[in-house]
Parts: C-alpha cells; structure tokens; sequence
C-alpha cells in the first residue's frame, strides 16, 4: 500500500516538472513536494491566472458549499446550495445543482415552486441550449410507456409512438417531451427512479436553460416523489440578484427547519392544486394601514383568486385596485419628488428617496419589507423604483404574487403536513 502511495505521489510531482520547465529535480531537490493549487509548480493550477478579486470570490464560494455541506452531515439534513441565475446562465430564475444518471451528470436547474414536473433539455433536443442530459450515457435512463400511471399526471399527453410525450407552456415559451425516469442527487440524497420530462423541442426564450424542478403540491413533484424521505417539507434562502455564488440554501425535509419562525396557514385550491395559497388580509405602507377593498385580496377557489408565495416570479404583482392603493399610498410617504415610469414600473425617482416600509399582513403573521426588498436601482445608481406592479390584465389579473425579489434574504418554510407557510429573516447574500 505504501508503495502504491509513494507511486501516486511521485506521478504527481513528475507532472508538475512536466507542466512547468521551472520546476525540476535540480531546482527543487530530490524530496517530494508539496504544491498550493495556485503555485506555479502545481500540475491544479488553473490555466488562466486569476485575479485577486477571482481568487477570494472562489475561495469563499468553496468555502461556503464546504460548511454547508458539513453542516448537512452533522445535523443529517439535505441543504442544497442556491445561486441567483442571471450571473451563471443569464437567467432570472433561482437555480439549484441537480445530479442526473448513472454516472451522474449535473444541470443548473431552475426551482419553480409553481410547477409540478422536473424537466430537463436532452441530447437533440431542437431549440434547446448547448448544455444537456444525454440520456444515452446514462445506465439508469429509461422512456416511460402510455401505460405507466405518470403518463395520467402529465398536462396533455400523447401516445403517438412508445414513448408517453406530454406539452406545456412555460411563461411565453412551449416545450415537448418524453416521460422519462432516472435517479436524480440533490445533496447527497439521492432519488432513484424520479420521473421527469427529458425535453425534446422547446420554443420561446423563457426556458430555463438547463431545466426546471418542480417544487409544487402535485403528484408528480419533489414534495409527492420524495415524501418518504423529506416529509413534504422545505424551506429556502434567496440570496440578491447581485450575489455571484451559490450562498442561498435549500432544505429539505422537517429536520433542521427553523423552530422559532412566525407562520400563516397554507389554503388549498383544487382548482390550482399546485400553488402555495395564503391569506393575505391588508397591506401596510409606513405605519398606515391601506385601504383596499375586500375582494382584492380575497380567496376564492372557483376564480382562482387570493395570494400566492412564488419562486419564479421576479417582482411582486398585486390584482389593480390593491396595487393603486399601496402605490399612492408609497408615492405619498416619499414625498413632493417627481414621479417617473420605466418600463413596466410607475413610480420610479431620478433623485434619491427615503423610502418607507411595506408590511404584508397574513392571518397570523406581518411581513416588514425593508428598502432592499423594495427598490431596484438602475446600473448608473439614477433612477430608483418601487418593484412591484398590477397584475397583468389576462387569466391571473385576479392572483396576488409574492415574487422572489420579495422573498430574498428571508427564509420561507414550506410545512404542508401541518398546512402551513413561515416566514423569517436569514441574510444569504
């Protein structure tokens, strides 16, 4: 064993005098080296230097995913590590490392609290990006029939060949795919036989590029496929669209949930079984609570109206007159400054503002948003605006949306065995 050992180190310490002609027996001496991965005699050593900014964002990025991992081990709870898109596929959705097949290869995928099904793009898939499952490299792959149960669970299947294929819509964009099974590793669980859809035609630039998981109340998601091992329970931290690494989390099961943590029961829609319904009762700017009218923030199965906590939304969409009423209500607490629009936001200043608070009031538990939860800011620092807006005029102008520009830097739990949502401040930025 020990020459074996010496075997593998003297390979290693060849290599590095093979990678670099400044590194050699007569420089170094005859005794074994031991190299920093950043040293130049290092056969690790990346191939482009870094920066000093690169390196300590790198290290501290590593350093993160270590505890977090320690911490898993130690408390025996799954804790997934979160990044915002836009910065590592120029995405505005939350992503998450999902390991898929046997042997395992791994996607960024993006985590949708209002969807069901996983899906990820596969080799040949048209109009997909370059990254993909290839499914042909994987010995735990397998297509699902039209017989299998899931082939019920799926929006619109068709059984034209083998194959159970199935089509849906996601934000503008269209996707066809074959129902399809394979073990799939969050942290360091892993889920054999997950049923996900392996995309094979996608239209529309609202895809996330490297697939979804679904993290919805239905059938076929990762709360119905893994509730054995993670009990219907999660919680997340989103870190700022500013924050470059996976320093937000995901966990998963009852374990390692906060204790203390104000909750609002969950409401259940079997129209929209998936969603993650509460009751919001008022809506508070500064210290005055708005007046809007009952409906506006009302539940109502048959419609579909009521609020909802949602990952993939970016900014917060209240139904028009509960908008109009916080809006004013904002305007009026800032003061006597121009008002401005940008693009879809109505209440944008080109001078700097003292902006109040905005508290959300649930039955049971009040939401303060402070500024860095309310604001965007242009890239030039000129312009600042309120972000949020009404509801688009379509199927959802009746649906309220919690967004996850909202929702960063707090730590929502998902508890559906005692049917009810938390929510908490955690910085994860």
């Amino acid at each position: 064993m020990k020459t074996h050992l010496l075997s593998l180190a003297f390979l290693f310490f060849s290599l590095a005098q093979g990678l670099n002609p400044k590194c050699s027996t007569q420089d170094q001496g005859s005794t074994l080296q031991v190299f920093h991965v950043y040293s130049p005699c290092s056969p690790f050593r990346p191939s482009k230097p870094l920066s000093w900014e690169e390196s300590v964002l790198q290290m501290q990025a590593r350093d993160q995913a270590r505890l977090q991992y320690l911490s898993s081990l130690v408390a025996r709870k799954s804790v997934v590590p979160i990044a915002s898109g836009r910065q590592l596929i120029q995405s505005p959705t939350y992503i998450v490392r999902a390991k898929i097949g046997t042997p395992a290869q791994t996607l960024l995928v993006a985590m949708d609290t209002s969807n069901d099904a996983a899906w990820v793009p596969c080799s040949g898939c048209v109009g997909c990006s370059s990254t993909a499952f290839d499914s042909a490299k994987s010995t735990t792959f397998k297509t699902l029939g039209c017989q299998a149960a899931e082939c019920k669970q799926v929006p619109n299947p068709t059984c034209g060949g083998s194959a159970c294929t199935f089509n849906l819509t996601y934000g503008g964009s269209s996707l066809a795919a074959n129902l399809s099974q394979d073990t799939v590793t969050l942290a360091t669980d892993s889920l054999p036989g997950y049923t996900f859809g392996c995309i094979t035609k996608a239209t529309g630039s609202s895809v996330p590029p490297q697939g979804l998981l679904g993290l919805g109340r239905g059938p076929l998601s990762l709360l119905s496929q893994s509730q054995s091992l993670y009990q219907s329970t999660f919680s997340y931290c989103l870190p700022s669209f500013r924050s470059l690494n996976f320093s937000g989390s995901l966990r998963l099961g009852p374990v390692g949930q906060p204790l203390r943590i104000k909750t609002t029961p969950l409401l259940k829609n079997p129209r929209r079984p998936s969603l993650y319904y509460v009751n919001l009762v008022a809506i508070r700017v500064g210290r005055r609570v708005v007046d809007i009218p009952p409906s506006a923030l009302a539940f109502d199965p048959s419609t579909g109206a009521g609020t909802i906590f949602d990952s993939g939304t970016v900014f917060t969409r209240l139904v028009t007159p509960a908008y109009i009423a916080v809006r004013d209500a904002f305007r009026q607490r800032v003061g006597n400054a121009t008002v401005t629009s940008l693009g879809g936001f109505d209440t944008c200043y080109s001078v700097p503002i003292v902006a109040p608070t905005i508290t959300f009031m649930f039955s049971g538990m009040n939401v303060t948003l402070p500024p860095d939860n309310l604001l965007i800011h242009s890239t030039a620092g000129s312009t600042t605006c309120l972000a949020m807006a009404a509801a688009p005029e379509n199927v959802n102008s009746v649906l309220n949306v919690i967004a996850n520009m909202q929702q960063q830097n707090h730590r929502i739990l998902f508890d559906v065995p005692n049917s009810r949502l938390g929510v908490a401040r955690e910085q994860c930025s």
